[in-house]
């Protein structure tokens, strides 16, 4: 049988090593599908219920694989739907390639069915690399710089293919004139600062007496030298949220995150410094890095276009993290005083890890959320991937969950996006099949996408070697997120119509579906209900009534925000008195004295 040019884009996949691709199918792809059947589906096709849950499992199994993510759509509405994952890849630095049809090259420009003019739709996502491929002798240097320039830039990069150049016969470029010849794969390499420059960043980190770090997803595959590093200098480390999994949060002198979603030892870590090093992170929020005139400063950054925002640094390392760490390690020198600046971080840790047991222990009506995490991170496997919505459930995330052992963890840390952690968690049991997988998640972004997909958990629940895949749900009937910002940020009330939900009984739709469906209506049934979705044979939602009420309070709430929370119910917040009240006895946690916490260990 001839080789048609869909069937050379399969083979291509398969000598990239592309083993899963994420897709919805739409005639715009026919000559895919059917090239697909003649491939005995190889790559793997795995079908999600709607195109932009296949871009966001194509995100998630790049980031838990350490590969580029492939995913596949029809043209026009397809095409359209697959545009959040794609930004969620562009925006997170992931490696993603988007294979997407189009209308057949002989109806263009006649308002056709599903006619988009898609090189348009897709020329910002896929910045790094976008092409059309019009003629079969294009095919494999297109496809091929695509997944290379995925790989490389760490972003999203789209092939558009028309229906009807899918089923012609493929025929490879030729040793002629205006041929462009292609080949597989590229070595790996690795980016080093010059000498000089280490030298400087050397010996402002050496002048430094209360070291700071900052470390984030581009520091991922160097633990062992920011952890020695950090030793050196004797320096707290504090994560931005993509680097959660970077680091365990148990080993000494680990702050745990910064900004709005993270803790108070990160915030006095960076308030108090005196000298900053940044590691793989570009965090966005200014406000929670030190003074601009308080510290010195050094960033280590792979991408010279990320490199030197965000702070005034002295002394920017192009470079990979793990090969400039291990070259500046041996111009290190700990300071005089470091030693009792470490051991006030390390005190700072367990003092906040005490207010948290006591907030989770505060009473709610009839939950209250943190004691949800606070009881999950107590049972949480080492070797678990955990993926995170946004909402107020990332908040419990970010503070809560500690990181230990092999776990791993992500989110939709940049564009934020409701409704990714469902297809990440599905996505991570196709990268990790042998670990299982936990998706927190609100009933905001359940109601959105969370439920379709738990048909796609359903339909591939027997290929996992570890069947473990649970979702859990904080219902609160709120967008609860949105409505403390409006308190807090706006000194608006919350507004009924539009942050109401309806109370859906997910557990009762997982049970529908054949999956284990958990539903937990007071905090004396919180911790039963998270071993019996961790004991499951399958996927497991396990569903928790939570109060609206606990607010979540970022490391250091400023008077500012106090008081237009205060404005925001005095204007009629029809929850005000609840607010109130849980505001209180949340905020109060934080003066109490320490105590022996309720798993044993000491305050």
């Amino acid at each position: 049988m001839t080789e048609k040019v869909a069937d050379h884009v399969l083979d291509r996949l398969r000598e990239w090593g592309v083993s899963h691709v994420f897709g919805y199918p739409g005639d715009g792809i026919n000559g895919l599908l059917a090239a697909w059947e003649r491939a005995g589906d190889r790559p793997r096709f795995l079908q999600a219920r709607h195109e932009e849950m296949a871009a966001f499992q194509a995100v998630g199994y790049a980031k838990f694989s350490g590969g580029v993510g492939v995913c596949a759509a029809t043209s026009g509405p397809g095409a359209v739907h697959l545009l959040n994952g794609l930004y969620d890849a562009k925006l997170d630095h992931v490696p993603v390639v988007a294979l997407v049809g189009q209308t057949a090259r002989s109806a263009m420009g006649g308002s056709y069915q599903q006619e988009i003019d898609l090189h348009t739709l897709f020329k910002d996502v896929a910045s790094a690399y976008l092409e059309v491929v019009n003629v079969p002798e294009q095919l494999p240097n297109v496809l091929d710089r695509a997944l290379r320039t995925a790989r490389a830039l760490r972003a999203p990069t789209a092939v558009i293919i028309p229906a009807d150049v899918q089923d012609l016969d493929y025929t490879p470029p030729g040793h002629a004139f205006k041929m462009v010849p292609s080949s597989i794969g590229a070595s790996g390499w690795t980016a080093t600062p010059d000498e000089a420059a280490l030298d400087r960043a050397a010996e402002v980190l050496n002048a430094g007496e209360k070291v700071a770090m900052l470390v984030g997803q581009g520091a991922a595959g160097a633990a062992d030298e920011v952890v020695e590093t950090a030793r050196v200098l004797q320096a707290g480390i504090a994560k931005a949220l993509l680097g959660k999994d970077v680091l365990p949060d148990t080993l000494p002198g680990v702050t745990g995150g910064i900004g709005l979603l993270g803790t108070r030892p990160s915030y006095e870590l960076m308030r108090d410094c005196d000298t900053l090093l940044t590691v793989g992170s570009s965090l966005p929020y200014s406000q929670f890095l030190p003074e601009y005139d308080q510290a010195r400063a050094v960033q280590i950054d792979l991408d010279p276009h990320q490199i030197g925002m965000r702070y005034p640094y002295e002394v920017n390392l192009v470079g990979d993290a793990r090969d400039t760490l291990r070259r500046l390690l041996p111009r290190l020198r700990p300071s005089e005083n470091g030693e009792r600046w470490r051991t006030s971080m390390e005190k700072a840790v367990e003092r906040w890890y005490d207010v948290l047991a006591r907030r989770a222990e505060v009473e709610a009506d009839p939950v209250n959320p943190e004691y949800v995490a606070h009881c999950l991170d107590r049972l949480v496997p080492e070797n678990a991937v955990l993926t995170a919505d946004s909402g107020s459930v990332a908040n419990w995330y970010a503070r809560h969950v500690r990181m230990r052992g092999r776990m791993r963890g992500s989110l939709s840390g940049t564009l934020a996006s409701m409704g990714c952690a469902v297809p990440y968690a599905i996505a991570a049991k196709f990268a990790m099949p042998d670990r299982p997988a936990i998706a927190l998640v609100g009933d905001g972004a359940m109601q959105m996408n969370g439920l379709a997909e738990l048909v796609t958990a359903a339909r591939y629940r027997h290929e996992w070697s570890d069947p473990r895949l649970v979702v859990a749900v904080w219902n609160n009937r709120d967008l609860n997120q949105v409505s403390w910002e409006l308190r807090a940020m706006g000194g608006a009330p919350r507004f009924e119509a539009s942050q109401s939900l309806p109370d859906v009984r997910y557990a009762d739709f997982a049970r529908s579906l054949g999956l284990e469906g958990i539903r937990v209506e007071k905090p004396a049934d919180v911790e039963d209900g998270w071993r019996r979705a961790l004991a499951a044979d399958g996927p497991a939602v396990v569903e928790f009534l939570t109060d609206p009420s606990v607010p979540p309070i970022p490391p250091h709430a400023s008077w500012e925000q106090a008081s237009a929370t205060a404005k925001s119910l005095a204007r009629g917040d029809g929850d005000r008195g609840a607010v109130l009240r849980q505001g209180v006895k949340a905020k109060l946690q934080d003066y109490l004295p320490g105590r022996r916490h309720r798993d044993g260990g000491d305050g």
